[in-house]
Order: structure tokens, then C-alpha cells, then sequence
């Protein structure tokens, strides 16, 4: 299975924090793909340059490494879908994620409560 893992996740991941046992089992899985979007290192950089993450660009590399992410670019088909997407949710990194997630038509794994409110995403956790 094909899993989009949201930036909050990969920062947990970075910081040792512990997953409920269902996502801890999506993100060990051997066959599942898991993907990380380029808009979450970004998003990781922001916070980092603003002082409200002590993320480094190194400890993105080996959170991305350990958790074996295959960092996928924003592609315009991405950006195009943000036009059609409910506002639900404000963040537009979140946003760029749920698109992402709803063209690839794959699940999103995230505790973001406001996930489940997009018609057609599958959030896992």
C-alpha cells in the first residue's frame, strides 16, 4: 500500500514520540510505500528558520532515512486540485498534503481530526 505520512508525523518520528499501534504497524510495514511530500520539508525549513522547530535539514535527512520515505515533489496536478478542495481546513500545508493525497488517491496517515472532514481522503490513524 501507497501511504502519504504527513509532515506532524515525521516530526513526531524525529522526536521519539510513541505511535498508537495501527500506525505504528502502516509505518513498518515492508510493503507499503510511504511517501513524504516535498511541501513538508518545506514546511519543517519554515519553522526551523522561525525558531519554532529545532528540526535541522541533517535531522530531516535521517528522519526521512529511518522511517525509509521516499520524498515525492509537489506536482502541479496538486496545485490544480487546492481550486476544488472545501475549506475545511485552513493550514495550506495541509491542504497541499490532502490534495496530494486525493489525486494519488491513497491514504494519508495524520492525527489531524479535521482530515476526515474531506470527502474521498482516507486518514489513517
Amino acid at each position: 500500500m501507497r501511504l502519504l505520512i504527513d509532515t506532524q508525523v515525521l516530526i513526531q518520528a524525529y522526536l521519539g514520540d510513541v505511535f498508537p499501534a495501527k500506525v505504528k504497524a502502516h509505518l513498518e510495514n515492508p510493503d507499503n510505500e510511504r511517501l513524504v511530500s516535498s511541501m513538508s520539508v518545506v514546511e519543517i525549513a519554515l519553522k526551523h528558520a522561525k525558531n519554532k522547530l529545532p528540526m535541522t535539514e541533517a535531522h530531516v535527512h535521517q528522519a526521512v532515512a529511518d522511517l525509509r520515505l521516499t520524498v515525492i515533489p509537489f506536482a502541479a496536478q496538486y496545485a490544480y486540485r487546492l481550486f476544488t478542495l472545501p475549506q475545511h481546513h485552513r493550514d495550506p500545508f495541509d491542504r497541499m498534503l490532502i490534495a496530494t493525497a486525493l489525486v494519488e488517491g491513497i491514504p494519508i496517515v495524520s492525527s489531524d481530526t479535521q482530515f476526515k472532514r474531506y470527502k474521498g481522503l482516507t486518514v489513517l490513524w
